[in-house]
């Protein structure tokens, strides 16, 4: 194995040019999956991948069509008593949108200095390709050391509608020991990263309604509630003067934090200052009791991600609106459930909204949060293979955000996964100009390679 490691890991470092080429081929693809415009290049890009796939002389390689956009799916199965690793990426990607802003053509990949420029070039795309090149730096260096299968899907930028059927309808085909999932980052190119937990999402609209009509303040002022005000008397009560979630029940579920976890995620080179600096915010605020990385992480969170009423144009119009809209998400954490959450907001409502207003809450989206375990042997094998790469032991951190495929693997699979990747926090994503820094992209393809034979069994 030891030779293989050496010859594989040489193949990857004279086949730079090489795989950068092909990183831009598939750069080149406008797979806007939200846009009907571009179904044709959605599909181009599934064919890309399958032949990719075949290439490397992946077996039952299928196009698998959906209601919207196709899965690619291909295995390889040729390694007796090794783990099943099935490898998941999306191919699609987001709008490019403002282009004026694009210093180059979003589809035209440009290298400036370190860095490659093009939309997908982060998200995922390149970390698709990370994949996809150790494994041919291991199959043209004497073969794969463990079993694979590859989930590739085209929905992921517009909320995966048909992923989660899709698996459930192909647990067989899919069955494995774990999942590789590089759909994540690291913190910094000098801070190799692995992301344990996930936190879940629960969205909703709230409309608060007053009188029949808009009223002019000046001959109604005083005699009815301001649906506005009503509103912003609703969400104000929603937490406490501590930072805390005061819908009823709402900490329940929360798993705590026990002190090994804790003295993980202060190990993460983020403190304070980092955030006020990024944020530019005048100062931090959230739950007493815990850091900004706890916070972040591992604790729950409820925000406004928007407010509408009455009149918001220039000038002055003095009305007394009809109604108001706040669009309010809270970021779950293990074991929460996001239907509970729902009627926990409903109880919250029935108790504080004054008998002058009407309300009515709809819920927009939800998913649970996930953690992973960080003893399995998946983690372990990643973790090795960074340390060797990067010379340090990789942080793990608790991601803020939500990836609802890992949730649903271990629902419908009943399988872990590892969660990495190797774009960088400025890297763009979803923004003009995506870029993706090569010197990292080279080293996460190594780290792979590394990954793969750390998983062989002892002979």
């Amino acid at each position: 194995m030891a030779d293989q490691r050496e010859a594989a890991l040489q193949y990857a470092r004279k086949n730079k040019e090489k795989f950068l080429n092909a990183f831009k081929e598939i750069l080149t693809i406008p797979s806007v999956s939200t846009d009907p415009a571009h179904s044709a290049d959605i599909r181009h890009a599934a064919e890309w991948l399958a032949a990719q796939l075949r290439g490397l002389g992946m077996q039952k390689v299928q196009v698998f069509p959906t209601t919207k956009h196709p899965i690619v799916y291909g295995e390889w199965l040729g390694a007796a008593g090794a783990p099943v690793v099935l490898i998941y990426g999306h191919y699609d990607v987001q709008p490019a949108d403002p282009l004026n802003l694009w210093k180059t053509g979003p589809f035209d990949p440009v290298v400036r200095g370190e860095e490659i420029y093009a939309r997908g070039a982060s998200d995922m795309k390149g970390q698709d390709l990370v994949m996809l090149k150790a494994v041919e730096s291991l199959v043209k260096t004497g073969g794969l050391p463990v079993n694979v299968k590859w989930l590739f899907e085209g929905e992921e930028e517009i909320g995966s509608p048909n992923l989660e059927s899709f698996i459930a309808e192909h647990k067989d085909l899919l069955a494995c020991d774990f999942a590789m999932n590089p759909d994540s980052g690291m913190i910094g190119k000098d801070y190799p990263t692995l992301t344990y937990a996930l936190r879940g999402l629960a969205y909703f609209e709230l409309r608060v309604f007053g009188p029949a009509k808009d009223l002019h303040s000046g001959i109604y002022g005083g005699a009815v509630h301001n649906p506005a005000i009503a509103l912003a008397e609703l969400i104000a009560g929603m937490h406490d003067t501590k930072g805390r979630i005061t819908l009823p029940g709402f900490y329940d579920r929360v798993q705590k934090l026990n002190k090994e976890e804790r003295d993980e995620l202060a190990r993460l080179p983020i403190d304070d200052k980092h955030f006020l600096e990024v944020t530019g915010a005048p100062a931090l605020y959230g739950e007493a009791g815990f850091t900004v990385n706890e916070r972040t992480g591992a604790r729950p969170t409820l925000d406004v991600n928007g407010l509408l009423s009455g009149f918001t144009g220039e000038g002055s119009k003095t009305v007394i609106p009809a109604w108001a809209m706040a669009k309010i998400s809270m970021r779950l954490v293990p074991d929460q459930d996001p239907k509970e959450v729902h009627q926990q907001l409903i109880r919250y409502l029935e108790e504080h909204a004054t008998k002058d207003i009407r309300w009515e809450l709809t819920a927009m989206a939800g998913g649970s949060a996930s953690i992973s375990d960080r003893n399995n042997i998946g983690v372990q094998a990643m973790e090795k293979a960074l340390e060797t790469v990067w010379g340090m032991r990789p942080y793990f951190r608790r991601e803020g955000g939500s990836i609802p495929v890992v949730r649903d693997m271990q629902n419908l699979l009943g399988i872990e996964s590892v969660i990495s990747g190797f774009g960088l926090p400025d890297d763009n994503v979803h923004a003009p100009n995506e870029k993706m820094h090569l010197p990292t992209w080279y080293r996460g393809i190594e780290a792979v390679i590394h990954f793969f034979l750390n998983l062989k069994p002892q002979s």
